[in-house]
């Protein structure tokens, strides 16, 4: 054990000692130590592999780790205190990042070394990253003259900053926000589940009594998408619907940071030489430029309205027909309640019956079991613990941040090699930033010189449905499709098996990122599949085949609706960063609705822009990239025909994926990779067949 928890090179970090107050003081060793190996790389005056792009790679190692560490914790575990470290550290962080593709003694000797004759003589990964690193110092702004550089630099560096700062007004106003009733009634028709979580959580928060019971919502995903689906009571569904709104609003406003960041966006690809800040960052992604992305874009609208009018005019009907009512439009908090009500009434289907078959350990255990099989692995838990400062471990388990989180390690079944290990953390807290994600904390390497592998290190984040009550955690289809796509990120990081960490693991372009991940939902679908993991709760008997009938029935009901939200989220995404200096200075909301004219129905009333707390796009590095979600999609959907034809449990067909996708990050191009694995070019169409559009 070292006296830098934060910097230190070790698999599993020791959580309770990485206090605010010792960030304080590492980072800024770590950038010392980086800012002296880069000196060195700078003085090199016959280069090599090992004293330039090798000595480049493990350069800012140290930094890169702590700094990934306490961005974590301030992800899972936000405090005032990791809060001002935070922003206290970032300019100094994005400042030196900034400043080693700027060094212009640096970049020649880069340059130089990948002219040597010894580069020919390197593997194809080592190559291929003497490439990708010269053209990250060329799109960071290396070929621009000083003065230039300099306002690149202060461009990050602000950037990171405004970013930093939406995500706080994000979750604060998440936070900021509760709802608590005393009233039965208003509760009608939600599901047992939900009203006993919103039951606990108002007792938890000093709200009621066993005798007295309240009800407390708040806008976390599992408070809000049981009332917006299952209320009856309109004035519930109405009031959590403009709360949802008004995230990013009022004393959380986040849209003149929604200005500043575009307009210091378009600033940035200017420099670089791009007109729009979307061409900037597709250039070297499978799309190639942001007119081939919002092309794509527009092509699926055409191919998708007709559907999605028909979808939402036939709720607009139904709702008509059960009320006795005439409905010209649509209250916003009515669709999704009448969306669910019509499909009952059409499958005789409820979708809160799958939840008593979907316990979360039930739902981990089948899909560790499907994915060891295809893959040949094996997954090995471990004993956790969460500990205070000085504390001692106890003995063979492994230390976690929260008392919650889980930890498994992986193994190859056939070598026993340990490639990895992993977090778990699924549950919500008001500490935790919201949806689902994995992050890589350590990247590994194969063996090589005789040295042994040396594993990966990641973690699973969600806000699931809690346990409630004497009952597991019980999860709806949705969270179990948000499970098992989480897990198909990090599979494509411990399975990874590349030589240059840079290249390694998610590292991909970032329309290629999403297809391992997207492509396990569909083992969520598969009858055969679901009776691994959709069991009982209590009794342990498998789903019933009538219930996993209806469920697959009902697959594409909605489909089209669904698959327009993601375009609308994928345009607005590619207007503001496409034609961006049509929108600046204007009413977010009036941009709102011009850019999605054609990509909704008519409701009763907008409510604020989504845009106010569009996180993805705003701090979460998906800027001009959220239309990636349906690229990928496109290419899981065309892959996955391969595992329908010759079987979802098809070990060879598993071991071809591992090995021409799982394996590989970015040691190929992304084409390359789904070429190796399908034998062709993408299909287009197996997306919309599958979605029952086409």
């Amino acid at each position: 054990m070292t006296d830098t928890p934060f910097l230190e090179d070790t698999l599993m970090p020791a959580w309770s000692r990485l206090t605010p107050e010792r960030a304080r003081v590492e980072i800024p060793q770590a950038i010392e130590q980086a800012k002296a190996a880069i000196e060195a790389i700078c003085a090199v005056q016959e280069p090599t592999w090992d004293n330039t792009f090798a000595a480049m790679e493990e350069s800012s190692a140290a930094l890169m780790r702590g700094w990934q560490r306490l961005s974590h914790l301030q992800s899972v575990m936000d405090s005032p205190a990791c809060r001002e470290v935070m922003n206290e550290l970032m300019p100094e962080v994005v400042m030196f990042s900034s400043s080693v593709t700027l060094n212009p003694r640096l970049y020649a000797v880069l340059k130089n070394a990948a002219t040597q004759p010894w580069v020919q003589e390197l593997s194809p990964v080592k190559q291929r990253f003497i490439q990708e690193t010269l053209a990250d110092f060329r799109e960071s702004g290396a070929d621009l003259p000083e003065e230039a550089k300099r306002r690149y630099a202060e461009l990050s560096t602000e950037l990171a900053q405004l970013s930093q700062k939406f995500g706080e007004n994000v979750l604060d106003s998440t936070n900021a926000w509760e709802y608590v009733t005393a009233d039965p009634a208003e509760i009608a028709g939600l599901p047992e589940s939900a009203r006993e979580t919103a039951r606990l959580d108002a007792l938890a928060k000093g709200h009621g009594t066993e005798e007295a019971p309240q009800w407390r919502f708040t806008l976390q995903f599992t408070s809000v998408q049981p009332v917006m689906t299952f209320a009856d009571c309109e004035p519930l569904r109405e009031r959590v619907w403009r709360a949802m709104g008004a995230k990013g609003t009022g004393e959380y406003d986040n849209a003149e940071l929604i200005n500043k960041i575009l307009s210091l966006r378009v600033e940035k690809a200017a420099l670089l030489g791009y007109e729009r800040y979307s061409d900037y960052v597709t250039s070297r992604r499978m799309a190639g430029s942001g007119t081939t992305a919002l092309n794509f874009i527009n092509d699926l609208h055409a191919r998708v309205k007709a559907a999605f009018t028909e979808e939402q005019e036939a709720i607009r009907r139904f709702a008509e027909e059960q009320t006795g009512t005439a409905i010209p439009v649509m209250k916003p908090w009515d669709i999704s309640y009448w969306s669910e009500k019509r499909r009952k009434a059409l499958y005789d289907f409820d979708t809160e019956e799958l939840r008593p078959y979907y316990s979360m350990q039930g739902v981990l255990d089948g899909m560790f079991s499907i994915y060891a099989g295809l893959y040949g692995i094996r997954f090995v838990p471990r004993t956790t613990a969460c500990v205070a400062e000085g504390e001692a471990l106890p003995e063979g388990a492994v230390e976690v941040w929260h008392p919650e989180v889980l930890f498994y390690e992986v193994y190859d079944e056939e070598s026993d090699e340990h490639l990895g290990s992993f977090y778990a953390d699924w549950y919500p807290r008001e500490s935790k930033r919201a949806g689902a994600w994995m992050n890589c904390l350590s990247t590994g390497l194969p063996p090589m010189n005789g040295a042994p592998r040396v594993p990966h290190l990641a973690l699973m984040c969600g806000n699931m449905s809690r346990p409630v009550g004497d009952k597991p955690a019980l999860l709806s289809h949705y969270e179990v499709e948000t499970v098992f796509h989480e897990f198909g990120h990090l599979l494509h990081q411990v399975l990874s098996n590349v030589e240059v960490k840079s290249l390694s693991g998610c590292n991909v372009a970032w329309d290629f990122v999403e297809l391992p991940s997207q492509i396990n939902e569909n083992w969520t679908w598969e009858s055969e599949a679901i009776d691994r993991y959709a069991r009982h709760w209590q009794s342990g008997e498998l789903m019933p085949a009538e219930l996993k009938s209806k469920m697959l029935a009902a697959r594409n009901y909605g489909a089209a609706s669904f698959f327009m939200r993601q375009l609308c989220f994928g345009k607005l995404d590619l207007k503001l960063h496409t034609n961006t200096a049509a929108y600046l200075n204007r009413n977010i909301e009036e941009v709102d609705r011009e850019i999605l004219a054609d990509y909704r129905v008519p409701v009763t009333e907008q409510t604020f822009s989504m845009l106010r707390a569009f996180s993805h796009i705003f701090d979460g590095g998906y800027e001009a990239g959220y239309y990636s979600y349906k690229w990928a999609e496109m290419l899981e959907a065309d892959a996955f025909s391969r595992f329908a034809k010759e079987g979802i449990f098809n070990p060879a067909t598993g071991r071809d994926f591992r090995r021409c996708i799982l394996s590989q990050g970015n040691s190929r191009p992304a084409a390359e990779l789904f070429r190796d694995f399908m034998q062709r070019d993408p299909d287009p169409e197996a997306l919309l067949k599958r979605c029952g559009i086409c």
